[in-house]
């Protein structure tokens, strides 16, 4: 541990961190743009966190200084906040300033500061933009060039998190932008669509593909039937849109409120997790007793699932063929459930509230069909579904309480865990456990492969035999881990199941959930969907009486003909680079 002393108040921080981080533990926060706490990587670039140190001749920036024992800092000093506005004054001389239309609006960085240091109403120097187009290209997200300040954060997190490397620093001068590589589109980019970059942006330089005005379309159109389906993770987030504590569950409220809306009906997404987990388990038992391949990887994440097949071609026949729980419902929907109601499919809209942007290009793969129509038509995030709540006049902790609409709104513990990373996992051993052993499963949390550990291996023992599984957290984690496993490292050898989250956290971390997202929020929101488990009557998918009779009705048994045919998909090789380079 190391003493400092920062505008007068002396604080011990361990040797080796930032000023910035030392400021923050006394209690002042050092204003920051290109530095991130969860990506750690020490830029320095942008000098709006500079700050005095004595003895020192220049300034520092404090994201990047490290501390010394006995360091005297000061922050808030006449020139510092001169330098500040100055700097301020730069960024906004370049930045498309579009504030009361910006999605980010209440929630920009670069606005909040610009409010604390009382900047003028006009700069003294002209407005310089570079008229960059906008790039509308990926079926996910949309980059506005001209609003971003050049932080950076997008391009360490999409490169040091997520090993995407879909956008990057490219020109000198005046001329610098961060864009995908080669002058390429998003489209055309290896993007996955995470949606990460969103969640680290400042300001709304990046943000998602907005679908509301389609759903509001759909809702007012007489002849649609318009049936919504909520993802887990999104119950234990939206409640932070309208100034609920982290973590709050708020299931009843949003269903209520999605009626409110105008849906016809709201199924639960947890519906489609356990229907995935029925043919996920069976599936993992047939490999089990077949000899592989192996390890068996989770398909439920889309992101996830184009990242294997432009990174890792050779890893595509592990998948698991089950479709994504969304995808589930949405077939259910215009199948299953058209028929028990006599709804010609034809009229049927389904519609996906998520956490996740990459759920919004997912809807668009072609495999993703039946009879020739859409699984899913529009998928929104939490953050849209907040604004057409708040369009709508509707203050959702103020509603009553609402119940899912039946037969596709019952669900089971194991769905609920399906928002955090490790719960697909989880899920998956409930069930296959019983489907292998055909014994009761009486303890039912299999704590080993939870937490937030970038990768996590255990090994459960089924029937006096030992399982291993592994889950990884982040891209970036299952690209480490996938190499290793190919590199023939012994501490990963004889895995049998990967689950994988491409968000930090899982779902509960997507990019379309509330800004910011933290760790200490993904961690109040994890322990939220533990509670929803730990208060389940039902704990396994397979006890789930509507996916029962799902089957006894309609698809027979996990892994039938009909399944296969509405459950199952394909994957296949893509290619980075979608043009010649």
């Amino acid at each position: 541990m190391v003493s400092v002393t920062i505008d007068g108040i002396k604080v011990e921080v361990p040797e080796g961190s930032t000023i910035y981080e030392a400021a923050k533990k006394a209690g002042i926060h050092i204003p920051i743009f290109c530095y991130h706490p969860e990506i750690k990587e020490k830029i320095g670039a942008c000098r709006i966190c500079l700050v005095e140190v004595e003895g020192m001749k220049d300034y520092v920036p404090s994201c990047s200084t490290p501390v010394k024992d006995g360091m005297v800092v000061r922050t808030n000093t006449k020139e510092l906040r001169e330098i500040r506005k100055f700097v301020l004054t730069l960024i906004l001389g370049t930045h498309k300033q579009t504030c009361p239309s910006c999605v980010r609006n209440q929630n920009c960085d670069l606005l909040e500061l610009c409010y604390q240091y009382n900047m003028p109403e006009e700069l003294p120097f002209p407005v310089r933009h570079h008229n960059r187009p906008m790039d509308t290209s990926s079926y996910a997200i949309v980059r506005e060039p001209d609003k971003c300040i050049l932080c950076g954060r997008c391009e360490s997190v999409c490169n040091i998190i997520q090993h995407v490397s879909a956008i990057e620093r490219s020109n000198r001068g005046t001329n610098v932008e961060i864009a995908p590589p080669f002058g390429l589109s998003l489209s055309d980019s290896p993007c996955v669509g995470c949606g990460q970059c969103i969640m680290v942006c400042p300001v709304g330089a990046i943000y998602e593909k907005d679908s509301t005005e389609e759903v509001w379309n759909a809702i007012y159109d007489p002849d649609k039937v318009v049936i919504v389906q909520t993802a887990p993770a999104v119950r234990v987030a939206i409640g932070e849109e309208f100034g609920l504590e982290p973590g709050s569950i708020v299931t009843g409220k949003m269903v209520t409120a999605l009626k409110l809306l105008g849906f016809d009906y709201v199924f639960d997404t947890q519906f489609g997790a356990d229907l995935t987990i029925m043919e996920e388990a069976s599936e993992l038992k047939e490999r089990i007793e077949n000899g592989g391949p192996f390890p068996l990887l989770t398909s439920c994440c889309p992101a996830w699932v184009k990242f294997v097949e432009e990174f890792h071609h050779d890893m595509i026949e592990n998948f698991s063929s089950a479709m994504s729980p969304q995808q589930m419902v949405g077939a259910m929907t215009k199948t299953y459930f058209a028929k028990k109601m006599n709804i010609d499919p034809k009229k049927i809209v389904v519609v996906s509230v998520m956490p996740c942007t990459a759920k919004k290009a997912e809807i668009e793969r072609p495999e993703l069909t039946t009879n020739g129509m859409k699984n899913v038509d529009y998928v929104i995030t939490t953050r849209e579904v907040a604004r057409m709540f708040r369009q709508a006049n509707i203050s959702l902790p103020d509603l009553p309480e609402s119940e899912f609409d039946n037969p596709l709104g019952e669900s089971t513990g194991a769905a609920a865990i399906f928002g955090v990373t490790g719960g697909v996992m989880e899920a998956a051993l409930r069930s296959a456990y019983e489907f292998l052993t055909g014994k009761e499963l009486t303890e039912v949390e299999f704590k080993q492969v939870r937490g937030f550990e970038k990768i996590r291996i255990a090994e459960i023992e089924i029937d006096g035999e030992k399982v291993k599984v592994a889950v990884a957290n982040t891209l970036g984690a299952a690209d480490e881990l996938l190499k290793k496993i190919k590199e023939g490292d012994e501490r990963f050898k004889d895995i049998v199941a990967l689950e994988v989250m491409a968000c930090p956290g899982g779902c509960l971390g997507g990019g379309g959930q509330p800004i910011p997202t933290t760790e200490e929020i993904r961690l109040k929101r994890a322990q939220a969907i533990y509670e929803e488990d730990k208060e389940a009557k039902l704990k396994k998918s397979h006890e789930n009486p509507a996916i029962k009779q799902l089957y006894d009705e309609f698809l027979e048994k996990p892994l039938s003909e009909i399944a296969h045919k509405l459950l199952h998909t394909h994957y296949q090789r893509k290619e980075k680079y979608k043009i010649k380079i």
